[in-house]
C-alpha cells in the first residue's frame, strides 16, 4: 500500500489555512496539517475516489465543490484557501487546479481505473531513475519494475528524488534506467506536469545498481 493510501483523520482542517498566523501563535502544527491534507487528497484523487462518493472525469479531475462537500460528510473539514496552499507549497507538484479554479486534479500516479490522462509522448534522456527500497532489489532484478497497482513506474531524471523516494519504504538503493535505449527499442515514455517520467515497464536488461553494469535478462 503506498504511502499516500493512509492518512490522517484531522477535524477542523480549515481555520489554520484562514488565519495561519493564530496557528502559529497557538501552536498548531501546519506543516503537520499540509502534510495530512496532501495524504487525503492523494487518496482520493488517486485511488479511491469513491470513499468519499467522488467521481473523477477520464482526465482525472474533479469538481472542488463536491470534493469539499464529500470530505465533509466523510469528518474532513476542507476549504478551497486549505487546498489553494497545500497544491501551491508542495515540493513534489502532486496536484494541479484548473485556469477556472473550480476543478482539482492529482498529475499522476493513478491506480483507479476511471482515469487515463493523455500524457504527450516524450523523448526521454539518456539515464533515469528509480528509487527503491533494498528488501525489493532482488524481485526488480529477476522481473524488472512493474507498476503495481499504478498505471506506470515513475521515473526521475535527478538521484536525490529518487533516492527519496526509496527512503519512504526502508534501506534506499538507486536504480538507472537505460531510457534512452529504451525509447530507441520503442519504448514509449511520458512526462507528467511535476516532471515525473512515465513509463508502463522497465525490463531487467535496462536496469543497473547505481553504478553497477546493466543486468543480463535471463534467457
Amino acid at each position: 500500500m503506498d504511502g499516500d493510501q493512509i492518512f490522517c483523520h484531522k477535524a477542523g482542517w480549515g481555520w489554520g489555512s484562514v488565519f495561519p498566523h493564530l496557528a502559529r501563535k497557538h501552536g498548531f502544527d501546519m506543516n503537520k496539517q499540509y502534510t495530512d491534507v496532501s495524504k487525503f487528497l492523494s487518496y482520493v484523487l488517486r485511488h479511491e475516489p469513491q470513499a468519499i462518493g467522488l467521481k473523477l472525469d477520464s482526465e482525472g479531475w474533479a469538481e472542488m465543490a463536491l470534493l469539499i462537500a464529500g470530505a465533509q460528510k466523510a469528518g474532513h473539514t476542507l476549504d478551497v484557501g486549505l487546498i489553494r496552499n497545500v497544491v501551491e507549497t508542495s515540493d513534489k507538484k502532486r496536484f494541479s487546479i484548473s485556469q477556472d479554479g473550480l476543478s482539482i486534479r492529482a498529475v499522476q500516479g493513478h491506480s483507479t481505473a476511471s482515469v487515463a490522462i493523455a500524457f504527450a509522448e516524450k523523448q526521454p534522456p539518456e539515464i533515469l531513475y528509480h528509487g527503491t527500497a533494498t528488501r525489493f532489489l532482488d524481485s526488480i532484478l529477476h522481473e524488472g519494475l512493474k507498476p503495481g497497482e499504478r498505471q506506470y513506474v515513475h521515473l526521475s531524471a535527478e538521484t536525490a528524488t529518487a533516492v527519496a523516494v526509496g527512503l519512504r519504504y526502508g534501506k534506499p538503493v538507486l536504480l538507472k534506467v537505460e531510457a534512452l535505449q529504451m525509447h530507441q527499442q520503442g519504448f514509449r515514455f511520458f512526462q507528467a506536469e511535476n516532471g515525473v517520467w512515465l513509463v508502463e515497464k522497465v525490463p531487467v536488461e535496462y536496469l543497473c545498481v547505481g553504478d553497477q553494469a546493466p543486468v543480463q535478462a535471463d534467457v
